[in-house]
């Protein structure tokens, strides 16, 4: 059985350690977020200002999703580099996304077309999430 002193000790070490790894998550997702932000931002860049046919758009996406995955691994799947040029043309300024949300929630997000149920999931996964 730990002693009185040792139990607190503990409880100091293991609040500690818990704060830490949050704050870690935290700014790892932040930096993934601002990875993809960024991603986006050049593909919306390199479209010609944006204005390029949607037939031309997919076949660069394909090009890019092929020419990624294999340099970097999985996560850059046509949709996933679809869902990144959205994150950048909807948040035009990285300030306004919020590092509170995982990159998941974001692709929840970005599927959704109608503003009410955008704004009641981003506020429901806030509430859920503890933020």
């Amino acid at each position: 059985m730990l002693e009185k002193n040792n139990t607190e000790m503990i409880k100091e070490i293991k609040d500690i350690i818990l704060s830490s790894r949050k704050k870690i998550a935290y700014k790892v997702n932040n930096t993934m977020l601002h990875a993809y932000w960024n991603v986006g931002r050049i593909i919306v860049e390199n479209e010609q200002n944006g204005n390029i046919k949607a037939e031309y758009g997919k076949q660069i996406m394909k090009e890019l999703s092929k020419e990624l995955t294999k340099i970097l691994g999985s996560g850059f799947s046509v949709s996933n580099l679809f869902n990144m040029r959205k994150l950048y043309i909807i948040y035009p300024k990285f300030q306004t996304v919020s590092g509170k949300l995982s990159w998941s929630h974001y692709c929840e997000l970005l599927s959704i077309n109608n503003i009410e149920e955008w704004n009641f999931y981003e506020k429901n996964v806030l509430i859920l999430t503890g933020v």
